[in-house]
C-alpha cells in the first residue's frame, strides 16, 4: 500500500484517493465547504488546501490525487491564511447575520470563521440585493446568503438527479444582478424533496415550516425509519418541547444512503396535528362520549367474548395497519388467532400487492423484493415494467436515474411517459393488460434465438418444453396487435435482455393492480428465470410496494393464510410451533381475506370487525356497500389516530401512537428490517396497537408475557419465524439487517441466493387474457 507523509507522520492509502479521502482515513480533518462526496462534487471553493513540499502552489486536498511520497502540511501558516482570506472573502460577499439565519450553530461558513479567528468581512457587501424565493411550500431560497458553492446543483442534478437547478455558466461578473451566477431552480422539474437543503452548508436553502422552531443545539435527534413507501429510509427527528421540528437524512445509512422525496422530508405533519384522537370513545345513542382506558378496554372484551360463545369463532375478522409498526401486526394476528381463535386477518396492503407477490414469491419463495435498492444504481440493466417509481418510490427512483445516468441500460415498459422515460434506452409503450402477451413475446424470442440462460432454465424447470409451447404463438406480430410493441422493438428489447447480464426487472402497484395482475407477476418471474437472472446480485424479480410497512405486516403474518415467517396455517408441523408457544389450540383453517371479508358481512356471517389504522371506506372501490357491510355489524372496533370515516361508524375507538410516538421496527420492499423509534409523546391518553391488543387478551383470559416491543420482537418473533433467527434489536442499532437472517452470526441477505430459490417447478407459462377492466381512456 503507497504512503505519503501528513503533517510529519507517515501514512497509508489506498490508491486512487485523493489526499481529503487519505487524510480522513488516518484521522486527519481538512475543512471543506464546497465537497459533496455522494456527488464526487469538488474544486470549487479552495478551503481544503494543502501546503505540498515541491509544489509552487496550495494545492486543493478534495481534487488532487494522494501520491507516493507525498509531503503535505494542512496546518502551515501558508494554509491558515489561505483559508482564512478565503472566508473573509465569502463573507463580504453575502449577507450572512448570524443573529437572524435558521442555519446558525448548524452552518459550516460560521465554524470556520470562528476557527479560523475572523471577525468582520474587511470589504463592503456588494451582492446583498440578491433576491429572495420564498414562493415554494416547502423551501426558502435566501440568494444574499448563497457562497455559490454548487452543492445543491450537484444534490439536485447528480444524487436525485432531478435536473431542476440548471448549472451556472461564464464568468460571474458577467451575469447581472439580482440573479448573477446564482443556482436557480427550474420549478416545474423541482420535486421538493429538499435534497438540496440538505447540502447546503450555509443558509442559503432553509426549510419553510421549521422556520423559527428551533436553532441547532436546541432539537434533539433521534433515528427512525420513514413510514410513507416501501423504500424505508432512515430519518433524523429533529425534535424540541415535545414536538417534531423537521427531518433529515441520515448520511450514508441504508437504504437511502442520504436521500429523502418530499414525503419523508416534509410529510409529518400528522403527527402534531389538532385533530389526533386522544381517549377511548364510546357510541352512545349515536354519538361519541370520552371513556377511560379500563371502560372501553372491558367493554371491548365483553362484547367480544359475548360473539363467540354466540356465534364462534368465524364470526370475527380484522384489518392491520400498514403504517403501524411490526410488533403492532404480530400482537394483532396473535389475538385473533390465539384469543378469538380464528384466522380472518389480512391488511390492504396485501390486497393490493397479492398478485405481484405471488410472482416473485413462485421464484423465490418470498414476495419480497429478491434484491437490494443499492443494487439499482450498479445494474448493467433495469427492466422498469408498470411501475411509475419517480413518483411511488422517489428515492427508488433516483437510484436507478443515477444508474441510467452512469451508462447503464434501462428499459421502461409502460403506456404512460413516466419520469424514468426521459432516461431511458428504450420506451416500450405496452398497453395497460397486455403485459403477459409482451413478456411472452421476448420470450419466444429468446428461446428462438437460443439467447435464453441453457444451463439454468434446463437445470431447474420440468415445465420448460411447457413454457415453449405456450409462448410459441406470441410471434412479434401477434404481440404488436395486442401489446401496442413493434415486431423490430420487441426484438431490441430481447436482444438487449440477452446481451447485457445480469438485470433487475422492477414492477409496482399500478397497471399491476388488475384481475390478471397475478398472471404478470408470474410472467415477470418466468422471464427472470429464463435469462437466468435469479439468485444474482443485480438481477431478480423486484416488487416495490407503495404502502409503509406493507412488507412488515405480511412478514408478521397479519395474513390469512400465513403466520409470521410465512409458516402456513394448514401445516400442522408450523400450527404445533405456534400452538406450544401460544399455549392454545389453533385454527387449520384459512381465514378471510380483506374482500370476503365485505362478502361474508353482507350475508351476515361475520358480525364482528376490528379495523387498526385503515380507513376502510376511504379506500374501498364501492364505499356505500363498504358503509352498509359495516353498519350491519353487531360491533365494530377501530384503532386509529385521526378521526376517519371508518372510526366514525364504530362502536369503540382507541386513540393509537403514530409513528414517532411508538417503538418498534418495520420492514421495507427489500427486506430490510429497521428501527423506528419514538421521539415525541403520543397526544393524550393514544397507546400503541400492540399493549391495546395484550391488554384485551389479558381481559379475555389470556396473560401474554412480554411487556414491550423488545420483548416481542426479541422473545417471540425471532424465535418463531426461521428466516428472522438472527434479528434482534441489539443488531438494529445501524442500518438494520435483511432477512432471510437465520442465526445471530448471519451479517443478513442483500439478496436471495440461487439455492433459496425453488426446484424443478420454477416456470409457470402462463397465458395471455383480455383485461376484465379495461382502461376507459380517461
Amino acid at each position: 500500500m503507497p504512503t505519503l507523509t501528513l503533517n510529519g507522520n507517515n501514512i497509508s492509502f489506498e490508491p486512487g484517493w485523493t489526499i481529503l479521502e487519505a487524510a480522513k482515513a488516518n484521522g486527519v480533518e481538512i475543512p471543506t465547504l464546497c465537497h459533496l462526496q455522494a456527488a464526487d462534487h469538488k474544486g470549487v471553493c479552495r478551503i481544503c488546501v494543502v501546503e505540498a513540499r515541491g509544489s509552487d502552489r496550495l494545492l486543493p486536498a478534495c481534487a488532487t490525487p494522494a501520491v507516493e511520497g507525498m509531503e503535505l502540511r494542512t496546518d502551515s501558516p501558508a494554509v491558515i491564511e489561505e483559508r482564512k482570506l478565503i472566508v473573509e472573502l465569502l463573507l463580504a460577499e453575502g449577507d450572512h447575520n448570524c443573529l437572524c439565519c435558521e442555519a446558525n450553530g448548524d452552518c459550516v461558513l460560521q465554524r470556520l470563521a470562528y476557527a479560523h479567528g475572523v471577525k468582520n468581512a474587511p470589504v463592503a457587501n456588494p451582492l446583498a440585493t440578491r433576491l429572495v424565493d420564498d414562493s415554494q411550500a416547502f423551501i426558502v431560497r435566501d440568494f444574499k446568503k448563497c457562497v455559490m458553492c454548487g452543492r445543491c446543483v450537484a444534490a439536485c442534478n447528480e444524487i436525485q438527479v432531478n435536473m431542476a437547478i440548471p448549472l451556472p455558466f461564464g464568468r460571474r461578473e458577467d451575469r447581472p444582478l439580482p440573479a448573477g451566477w446564482l443556482p436557480l431552480v427550474d420549478h416545474d422539474r423541482c420535486t421538493q424533496c429538499g435534497e438540496c437543503v440538505q447540502a447546503c452548508p450555509v443558509g442559503a436553502l432553509t426549510e419553510k415550516k421549521a422556520k423559527g422552531r428551533g436553532r441547532s443545539w436546541e432539537l434533539t435527534k433521534v433515528r427512525t425509519t420513514c413510514p410513507h413507501c416501501g423504500v424505508g429510509c432512515q430519518q433524523w427527528l429533529h425534535v424540541k418541547d415535545d414536538q417534531i421540528v423537521k427531518v433529515t437524512a441520515v448520511e450514508d445509512a441504508r437504504p437511502n444512503l442520504g436521500m429523502l422525496c418530499v414525503k419523508g422530508r416534509f410529510g409529518h405533519d400528522f403527527v402534531g396535528a389538532a385533530e389526533r384522537l386522544t381517549t377511548p370513545l364510546i357510541k352512545e345513542n349515536g354519538g361519541f362520549r370520552q371513556a377511560d382506558w379500563d371502560e372501553a378496554l372491558d367493554l371491548v372484551a365483553g362484547r367480544l367474548a359475548a360473539i363467540k360463545a354466540a356465534h364462534g369463532p368465524e364470526a370475527f375478522c380484522g384489518v392491520a395497519d400498514v403504517g403501524g409498526v411490526n410488533e403492532d401486526a404480530y400482537n394483532m394476528q396473535k389475538f385473533f388467532r390465539a384469543v378469538l381463535g380464528v384466522n380472518n386477518i389480512d391488511h390492504r396492503g396485501r390486497a393490493c400487492l397479492a398478485p405481484q407477490a405471488t410472482g416473485p414469491a413462485a421464484a423465490c419463495g418470498s414476495g419480497a423484493m429478491t434484491n437490494s435498492f443499492a443494487e439499482l444504481e450498479k445494474a448493467k440493466l433495469i427492466l422498469v415494467i408498470g411501475a411509475d417509481v419517480t413518483e411511488d418510490n422517489p428515492v427508488a427512483g433516483a437510484y436507478i436515474k443515477r444508474a441510467a445516468r452512469r451508462g447503464a441500460r434501462l428499459i421502461v415498459a409502460d403506456p404512460r411517459r413516466t419520469g424514468l422515460v426521459e432516461h431511458a434506452s428504450l420506451h416500450a409503450p405496452v398497453k395497460a393488460g397486455a403485459e403477459v402477451a409482451f413478456v411472452n413475446g421476448l420470450m419466444r424470442v429468446l428461446m428462438e434465438e437460443g439467447l435464453y440462460d441453457k444451463d439454468q432454465a434446463l437445470k431447474r424447470a420440468a415445465d420448460f418444453e411447457k413454457l415453449r409451447r405456450t409462448v410459441e404463438r406470441y410471434n412479434p406480430e401477434m404481440v404488436a396487435a395486442v401489446a401496442g410493441v413493434g415486431p423490430e422493438l420487441l426484438v431490441e428489447l430481447a436482444h438487449a435482455l440477452a446481451t447485457t447480464k445480469p438485470a433487475m426487472l422492477v414492477h409496482a402497484l399500478g397497471p399491476d393492480e388488475g384481475a390478471r395482475g397475478l398472471d404478470k407477476a408470474l410472467a415477470y418471474a418466468d422471464l427472470q428465470l429464463l435469462l437466468g437472472n435469479v439468485g444474482r446480485e443485480c438481477g431478480g424479480v423486484n416488487l416495490l410496494r407503495g404502502r409503509g410497512n406493507a412488507q412488515g405486516l405480511a412478514d408478521m403474518g397479519a395474513l390469512p393464510g400465513f403466520y409470521p415467517g410465512y409458516q402456513s396455517v394448514g401445516d400442522a408441523t408450523a400450527r404445533a410451533k405456534f400452538e406450544r408457544a401460544w399455549g392454545v389450540e389453533l385454527n387449520p383453517k384459512a381465514g378471510l381475506a380483506l374482500p370476503a371479508m365485505f362478502e361474508a358481512m353482507a350475508r351476515g356471517a361475520v358480525k364482528a370487525m376490528w379495523i387498526c389504522g385503515e380507513d376502510v371506506l376511504a379506500a374501498a372501490p364501492d364505499g356505500q356497500h363498504a358503509a352498509r357491510c359495516l353498519g350491519a355489524l353487531d360491533f365494530l372496533v377501530c384503532g386509529d389516530i385521526l378521526p376517519t370515516a371508518t372510526t366514525s361508524l364504530a362502536d369503540v375507538v382507541f386513540p393509537l401512537a403514530a409513528w414517532g410516538e411508538n417503538d418498534g421496527v418495520f420492514t421495507n420492499s427489500e427486506r430490510r428490517v429497521s428501527r423506528a423509534r419514538k421521539a415525541v409523546n403520543p397526544p393524550g391518553q393514544a397507546k400503541p396497537g400492540w399493549w391495546i391488543f395484550r391488554e384485551v387478551a389479558r381481559r379475555m383470559g389470556h396473560d401474554w408475557p412480554s411487556q414491550s416491543s423488545r420483548e416481542i420482537w426479541d422473545n417471540e418473533l425471532s424465535v418463531l419465524a426461521p428466516a428472522l433467527a438472527g434479528v434482534t434489536y441489539d443488531r438494529l442499532e445501524g442500518d438494520g439487517l435483511q432477512w432471510p437472517c437465520p442465526g445471530l452470526a448471519h451479517p443478513g441477505s442483500a439478496y436471495l441466493p440461487a439455492d433459496a430459490c425453488p426446484g424443478p417447478d420454477a416456470f409457470h407459462a402462463v397465458e395471455w387474457a383480455p383485461p376484465a377492466d379495461e382502461p376507459d381512456g380517461r
